[in-house]
């Protein structure tokens, strides 16, 4: 009797939950905002692509791999031309993505509305990245549809071309746009005469163009200006400092 009294004890006390409670979980809601948080702050110092940059961007906007600028400063910029301005982002170390024309040749069309050079941009011409868009099929995979892309030339200007008119992968010798140096500000030109050599190409086509601004010149000026339109070149590739512009989009 006593043993059944005894089970009946024990069942009662099984179904009645007598087994320690165990301690709750974290609620996964809890956790999932603190990830969003954490997201947040560091995303903030980021500026996103379609945001307006009132001073000159500092870092890429978006996405890092891609690393355009904000939309509003890129619609300004190509409104208009900023030889200063394209050294200073083309500057060694500057953060912003270059491209290369992979065609033969092409002639210049900004898409984003403003001027564009006369010079046509010609295979392996280095460029800098300022926005890409890709093509909009709907979702389904179209034969021969394109993005296009956005670009600064070393001249200051902007073009739009089609993904499959450049790539990234940098060639031995790239090239460029011409510099029309005559038209540089002066602390661009004194920043620029840091470096020896183009300083001395710099008197030498003084010298040889005699203040020619237009029309026919001799050979010593145009061989002098294409000297020191490489040197332009070298020296902001190799780390001359170009200081801001006093002229911003």
């Amino acid at each position: 009797m006593r043993h059944s009294m005894a089970a009946l004890i024990l069942l009662a006390a099984v179904g009645c939950g007598g087994s320690a409670p165990q301690a709750e979980e974290p609620k996964p809601e809890a956790a999932a905002s603190t990830d969003a948080a954490e997201s947040k702050t560091e995303t903030a110092a980021a500026p996103k692509a379609e945001e307006d940059v009132k001073g000159l961007p500092e870092a890429c906007a978006g996405d890092a791999a891609a690393c355009v600028m904000p939309k509003g400063f890129v619609k300004r910029l190509c409104n208009g031309v900023y030889p200063e301005l394209a050294l200073y982002f083309f500057q060694k170390g500057s953060p912003w993505r270059r491209a290369y024309v992979a065609v033969k040749e092409i002639a210049p069309f900004n898409g984003l509305g403003g001027p564009s050079a006369e010079e046509k941009l010609t295979f392996d011409e280095e460029l800098l990245v300022l926005g890409q868009m890709k093509a909009d099929t709907g979702g389904m995979q179209v034969s021969g549809a394109t993005g296009s892309v956005d670009v600064l030339r070393w001249d200051g200007t902007c073009a739009t071309l089609s993904t499959e008119e450049v790539r990234f992968q940098a060639p031995p010798k790239p090239k460029h746009a011409i510099i029309p140096w005559r038209i540089l500000e002066d602390a661009t030109q004194e920043a620029l005469k840091q470096h020896e050599k183009l300083a001395a190409t710099a008197i030498e086509r003084k010298k040889e163009c005699k203040g020619a601004t237009m029309g026919a010149v001799s050979a010593k000026c145009e061989k002098a200006d294409k000297a020191l339109n490489d040197l332009v070149v070298e020296a902001v590739r190799t780390g001359t400092t170009v200081p801001k512009p006093s002229k911003l989009p």
